[in-house]
């Protein structure tokens, strides 16, 4: 018996307009028929999710240094005519915006926190990092301010001794050390052109952040996620409002769509970190983020014609060196760790 899709002749006769049961098939093609742009995007996720865990979690970490790199692009545009403290309270907004569904489910519940003198610094230090770090982002090359936000690491290893009484050897000391170096490199104190206050701000930003992360670290302790983003997103927000009222100038149109992707790109880069570090090893994600370098170096040439100085991929170097052996010593600690587990839960 023939399939059904074929016409097959009878003996009563064929009535005037017959209708093929269906279309002939186009010419090299098999006639299947396409698939929406819904079903390529999920048969890309099921290949996505075919890869290794490490191999997904880099992917999503390049593409947070796309959109990272280009909210910094943005703002540095935007930061020629608009007020820095402009910029950041529209970039609350958005992302507040596009956040509500998430924060708005968990009310009152969100608000509800235990730690409330924390959230106050946080939120004081996440202020202070912004002002400082985009006003730097403004004025500085965008690598130069690229570079310089890295020091964040060495930070971390400071305030993780004094806040969170973390023990560092001599290894991570080291390379702590490395990395000042290079940022003292970077800010040439007595170079030619003197010491910049807007690299000083991006020192401040850098530790500002540094802060802002070990008291996460405390948080997530105690607090949701939902309750750490609720208080981020709106009183950053509020801190924001008087200054930029008082320095505010009516964006133009072309302003408020570059402002639309400052948000967008700010929430969609922390999306993808959330997912790189869900899918894999936070030691095998970590020198990915340095890659933001390379994109602010190629993106500032093109977009500004700005090219680092000498200086600047020398202290880079130490910077990038001094993060990447402290993420290699911690690794290696922590596999010698498991391996003495192991070798302890074997019977003898």
């Amino acid at each position: 018996m023939p399939p059904p899709s074929e016409h097959t002749p009878s003996d009563s006769p064929p009535s005037k307009s017959p209708t093929p049961a269906s279309p002939p098939a186009r010419s090299g093609r098999t006639g299947a028929p396409r698939k929406s742009i819904a079903g390529r995007y999920r048969d890309a996720g099921d290949r996505l999710s075919l890869l290794p865990d490490n191999i997904r979690g880099i992917l999503w970490m390049l593409l947070a240094g796309i959109f990272f790199t280009a909210m910094v692009t943005l703002i540095k545009l935007l930061g020629g005519r608009l007020h820095v403290a402009e910029i950041i309270l529209i970039r609350q907004v958005i992302m507040t915006i596009i956040v509500a569904p998430v924060i708005l489910s968990g009310l009152p519940g969100s608000l509800k926190t235990q730690r409330p003198g924390l959230h106050v610094i946080r939120v004081g230090c996440a202020s202070v990092a912004m002002l400082a770090g985009f006003t730097a982002i403004i004025h500085l090359p965008l690598a130069d301010a690229t570079a310089i936000a890295f020091s964040k690491t060495f930070f971390l290893t400071i305030f993780a001794i004094l806040f969170l009484g973390e023990m560092v050897g001599p290894h991570r000391w080291a390379a702590t050390i490395i990395g000042f170096v290079g940022v003292v490199i970077i800010l040439q104190p007595g170079g030619d052109t003197g010491f910049s206050i807007y690299a000083a701000m991006a020192v401040v930003g850098a530790a500002s952040a540094a802060v802002v992360m070990i008291i996460i670290r405390k948080l997530s302790q105690v607090e949701r996620p939902v309750t750490i983003l609720t208080y981020q997103a709106f009183f950053v927000g509020l801190i924001m409002l008087p200054i930029a009222i008082y320095y505010w100038t009516t964006p133009t149109l072309e302003e408020w769509g570059l402002l639309l992707l400052v948000g967008i790109a700010s929430w969609a880069g922390q999306m993808c970190n959330i997912r790189a570090f869900r899918a894999g090893e936070a030691s095998a994600l970590a020198a990915l983020d340095y890659a933001r370098l390379l994109y602010a170096t190629v993106i500032g040439f093109l977009v500004f014609g700005d090219l680092p100085a000498a200086a600047t991929y020398a202290g880079a170097a130490l910077i990038v060196a001094g993060a990447l052996y402290t993420v290699w010593r911690e690794n290696r600690l922590g596999r010698q760790v498991t391996a003495r587990v192991g070798v302890r839960a074997d019977p003898p």
